[in-house]
């Protein structure tokens, strides 16, 4: 399956003005006090590219607020994507050859790692990614970005692992 999603190996490309948005994306979610989310796309004919990002809106504040006990966590700490959302985006890439590659989000106030909520957020419940993606997570410490890392699904250990990732400048 991952032959026809290279991207979801790592060694990716990413444009200084794409990293620039995720960038400022995680700046205004951790302004919200919330992590920043959404999905990074780029043309089919350059898989390893990323050239744009797809902002998305962080559920988990609002899901929070409507039962507490079913959704303890606030934005602060996790994020939630809507999956139709996701889906649609996913849907129109690959019709318009802009495939959906990454999905980012941001930490507040700690490293840039890939937790283990991040990870059973990404495998849905399975025992492996529903769609194959890389995830980038970008660190910001008191509202200045530290860290970026890229993660990828590694089959083979059935884990996320970090991945290559290189910003392309204008």
């Amino acid at each position: 399956m991952f032959h026809d999603f290279p991207w979801a190996k790592g060694q990716l490309r990413i444009t200084r003005a794409a990293l620039e948005a995720v960038f400022e994306e995680a700046r205004q979610g951790y302004a919200r006090d919330e992590e920043s989310c959404g999905l990074l796309v780029g043309p089919a004919n350059d898989p390893m590219l990323i050239d744009e990002v797809v902002p998305l809106p962080n559920r988990a504040n609002a899901l929070h607020r409507l039962d507490q006990a079913a959704y303890p966590r606030t934005g602060r700490t996790y994020f939630d994507l809507d999956s139709l959302k996701f889906e649609a985006c996913v849907k129109k890439g690959h019709a318009n050859g802009r495939p959906v590659k990454v999905v980012y989000h941001s930490h507040l106030d700690c490293g840039a790692y890939f937790s283990e909520t991040d990870t059973d957020a990404a495998k849905m419940g399975g025992p492996a990614p529903p769609f194959p993606v890389a995830h980038l997570v970008t660190s910001v410490h008191g509202g200045a970005v530290g860290e970026f890392r890229l993660f990828v699904w590694d089959p083979e250990t059935q884990t996320f692992l970090e991945g290559d990732i290189s910003v392309e400048e204008p």
